[in-house]
Parts: C-alpha cells; sequence; structure tokens
C-alpha cells in the first residue's frame, strides 16, 4: 500500500483516539482493492472540510476512498466497543470500518474520517470485513437527506466502487463508503470500558468525550455527571427530531448511539408514510423493538445503559452513583416531550403555549392514525392551506379539528405570513421516499445509471424548498400487498 503524499487534497489529520489506551483501538490497514472507482462524491462537503474536490475527484482519490491509499497524517485504526443489540450485551468493535483519523477543518472543527467497508480487522469475528455497493449508496443518500432536513447526523463524503463482489444472500458488487463524524464515541464504548473494569481507562474516555464534545463542563467534582445529563439532553432533541419527520432508525441498539448526539449508522432505516406508530420496516425487528412509537423509549433504555458504564465515575459509593444517575434519566422524558411538542406546534404554525395545544396535537395525530393518513404530505398540505389533500377532508372530525386550529392560530399576535412561514420551514415538502430511495439504488446497482440518485439527492438537499419537483417526489408508491422492508447493511 502506498500513501498519497504527492497529492495535495487539503488533508489536515490529527489522531486525538489514538491517544487514548490502546485498548480502545488496534492499529489496522485497510485491504487494498483490485479496481477502485469513485462513483459518488460529495463536494460541498469536501469544500467545508478543507479538502480540494479536484484533487479528490482522480484515481488517486479513489485509491484514498477505497483504502489504497493512506492520506499523509492519516492512522488507521479500528475502534473497540461493546454493545445491547435487541437486548442483548455483545463486546464489538470496528468490524469492517477504518477511522484514518480526524480532519482539522479551516474552521477548527474535528471531524472523524472513516472508511466503511474497507477489510477485515481484530474485530471482524469471521466477517469479511466488505460492504455492498446498495448498502453504502442508501447510507450517503439517508444521511444527506438527514443533514438538509436539519437532524443531526454522520455525513457521507464518498463511495467507491472496489470492483470486487462481495458474497451475502446472493453476489453483489463490494464499495466502501466514507463517514463523515463528529466522533465515533458510542455509548457502547463506554460500555466496553466498564465492561473492561480499568477505571482509569474509563475515565480516561470520558475526559476525552468532555473535551471533545463538552469543552464548556470545566474540571472538578460532578464534572462526569455533566457528561451524563449532556449527551440525555442531546439524544432528548435527538430523537423528538426523529419522530416530527417520520424517521425510523431500525436499529436503535445502544453501539448505534452517538455521544455527539448524532444520528448515526444507517441499517435498516426508512421514513414512515402512512402515520402508524408501531411501523417498522426492519426484517429483523420481527418484535417491534425498535418500532417509530418506541423510538423514544428506547433512548431512555440506552441512556439508562450509558448511566450505568458512568456509575464509578459518578460517585466512590455506588449506592449514591445509582441515585445520581436515576435522577439524571428521570429528566430525559420531560426533555423529550418540551422538544417534541415545541416542534409539533411548530408544524401547525403555533407561536407561544397555550393549555389546549397539547390536546389539538393529539387529535391530529390520533385521526392520522385512524384514517392512515400519509404523515409527511399531511403536514405539507396543511402548510400549503390545502386540506383537501388528505384523506381527512371531510371527515366530521376533522371539520371539527380545523376549527379549533383556526381559532388557535387567530388567537396569535403574528400575522398569517409568519405562522405560515413558521410551518413552511418545519414541515418537509420532501422525504426520502422509500420507493424512491429503492428506484435510485436499482439505477445504480443494476444499470450503473446514477443520475436517478443525483436528482433524488438535488431534491432532498433543501427539503423546505416546496418547489415544483418536490411535489412529483411527494407521490406515494403503488399499492402493494408486500410490505416494505430494510435489511442491515452487513
Amino acid at each position: 500500500m502506498t500513501d498519497s503524499t504527492t497529492i495535495d487534497a487539503g488533508w489536515h489529520f490529527d489522531n486525538s483516539y489514538a491517544r487514548l489506551p490502546d485498548s480502545f483501538y488496534s492499529s489496522v490497514q485497510p485491504t487494498p482493492v483490485s479496481a477502485p472507482e469513485l462513483v459518488v462524491f460529495n463536494e460541498s462537503l469536501a469544500k467545508a472540510l478543507g479538502l480540494k474536490p479536484e484533487a479528490l475527484q482522480s484515481s488517486n482519490g479513489a485509491a484514498v476512498f477505497a483504502g489504497n491509499q493512506i492520506p499523509e497524517g492519516a492512522s488507521p485504526i479500528a475502534q473497540a466497543y461493546a454493545g445491547h443489540q435487541f437486548g442483548n450485551f455483545t463486546m464489538l468493535g470496528d468490524g469492517r470500518a477504518v477511522l484514518l483519523g480526524e480532519q482539522i477543518t479551516p474552521n477548527g472543527e474535528r471531524l472523524d474520517i472513516q472508511l466503511k467497508g474497507s477489510g477485515p480487522t481484530p474485530y471482524s469475528r469471521r466477517g469479511d470485513g466488505r460492504a455492498a455497493l446498495g448498502p453504502m449508496l442508501r447510507e450517503y443518500i439517508i444521511s444527506e437527506a438527514m443533514h438538509g432536513l436539519g437532524v443531526a447526523t454522520t455525513r457521507s463524503l464518498a463511495v467507491a466502487a472496489t470492483g470486487e463482489i462481495v458474497y451475502r444472500e446472493n453476489q453483489q458488487m463490494g464499495a466502501v463508503l466514507t463517514r463523515v463524524a463528529a466522533s465515533h464515541l458510542r455509548v457502547g464504548t463506554f460500555q466496553y470500558a466498564a465492561q473492561r473494569g480499568v477505571i482509569e481507562d474509563l475515565r480516561a474516555l470520558a475526559d476525552y468525550a468532555l473535551d471533545r464534545h463538552f469543552p464548556e463542563v470545566e474540571q472538578g467534582e460532578g464534572r462526569y455527571l455533566r457528561l451524563l445529563e449532556e449527551v440525555i439532553k442531546r439524544q432528548a432533541e435527538l430523537i423528538a427530531k426523529w419522530q416530527l419527520v417520520g424517521f425510523i432508525h431500525g436499529v436503535m441498539n445502544t453501539d448505534n448511539m452517538a455521544i455527539s448526539g448524532e444520528t448515526i449508522d444507517y441499517g435498516p432505516c426508512a421514513f414512515i408514510d402512512a402515520y402508524d406508530p408501531a411501523t417498522v420496516f426492519s426484517s429483523i425487528d420481527s418484535n417491534g423493538r425498535y418500532a417509530y412509537g418506541n423510538q423514544p423509549q428506547i433512548g431512555a433504555w440506552n441512556l439508562a445503559r450509558f448511566a450505568e458504564a458512568l456509575l464509578p465515575l459518578l460517585h466512590e459509593e455506588e449506592s449514591h452513583a445509582i441515585t445520581l444517575a436515576e435522577e439524571a434519566i428521570s429528566d430525559y422524558p420531560e426533555l423529550f416531550h418540551y422538544h417534541w411538542l415545541g416542534g409539533m406546534r411548530a408544524k401547525l404554525g403555533i407561536i407561544g403555549e397555550e393549555p389546549q395545544d397539547e390536546a389539538l396535537i393529539e387529535d391530529l395525530i390520533n385521526m392520522m392514525r385512524k384514517y392512515s393518513a400519509d404523515y409527511t404530505n399531511t403536514f405539507r398540505a396543511l402548510t400549503l392551506e390545502r386540506p383537501e389533500d388528505t384523506v381527512l377532508h371531510g371527515t366530521p372530525e376533522f371539520v371539527q379539528w380545523n376549527e379549533q386550529w383556526q381559532v388557535r392560530l387567530e388567537q396569535q399576535q403574528q400575522s398569517r405570513a409568519e405562522w405560515l412561514e413558521l410551518m413552511r420551514s418545519s414541515n418537509p415538502s420532501v422525504i426520502p421516499r422509500n420507493h424512491r430511495v429503492e428506484e435510485a439504488l436499482r439505477a445504480a446497482v443494476e444499470n450503473n445509471d446514477y443520475s436517478v440518485m443525483h436528482r433524488l439527492l438535488a431534491v432532498l438537499s433543501n427539503p423546505y424548498a416546496y418547489s415544483e419537483e418536490q411535489a412529483e417526489y411527494g407521490t406515494l408508491p403503488e399499492p402493494s400487498n408486500l410490505p416494505y422492508q430494510t435489511f442491515c447493511g452487513t
């Protein structure tokens, strides 16, 4: 394997995670591939990272994004972590991902650059360490859509095809995704440290997380309790935003919850069409553990596991540490509800707070469930003042509800233009509809046609634009007797 020091692509790497105790990672090199080809490249993200697109949109760039070349300053590692997977604890790690290092951007941000699908690591557990093209393109589409929606998320810089076959249930084309993240610190990283039982390593990890993500937290007593409290705040806000845009993560294992508060690990994720809290798309979630309506509660469950891992740092007396942790976790439901209720008010153009608001919101949601109303398009129709575009229109419940809603809006001091603008900025005109995503993936994987994906990405880049093209992408799929299913991108 060669390096790419002859090409100035703007890389400015640091490797602070690798300065943690070596139990947290293993040094590993990506496994070279036979025919690297850059198939998707995020030019705007590259520029924000301080990279030079023209240098990366080349054979040298393809070699870097496929793992055949290591940029100057990078020090590749695979991270160790653990996790509760569907409630069962397992020791894990980056089984098919390599962290090249942390890019320091022109404005001083520190962002992980990770290759996903770059070959086996010491944590692969007999896996091949590879990834298929379809799932990597899927993560690219959904993560960039989430960014456009204003939801905290990891992002995708590039997808490189490998020219090699990946064997799963059938033969698939291999690919490597380059993921950009605030960090890859997970609840499972802390569970890994706690399970090993070396308190100084756990303390080093907690100090690292605080310095990297919560630098405002000062040294001294209560520092680690503040870490727990800050992570709780970020997760409450994040999961509320998932609910507000109709996003289903699909596999909310503790190793898929990022300390930074970003959405991470897009496997069997999808967006709801008809509103139903019991909606599950993942083929492996047969009991609905991670259903849309369960996500807030699973967030609390995961945070409780994070608190358990931190107990040795919260207080030397375990009973007191448990009390501190329980008090912190008890704030989560109220924090989540605060963000969700505020977001729902905005979706209905409600400015300020009145006691009847929550009942108004719940009545609408219950109607949507009863009549299988499309989640996104219902709020879009209300925003455009076209209630006749929804299946709710004409029902006795909706007539009564609409009258109550109009009275509530007219009570506001703000003008109609102001609350309509609030609705436009809170209700996306377009989401990555499942059938549109599948359409783009089929064209790319089966026909090597990326034009469908690029058009989809273009309309998703500003989902609040309410353009004519977005209206086309808001149409629902044809009825089917087969439920839509998503699969882990293994």
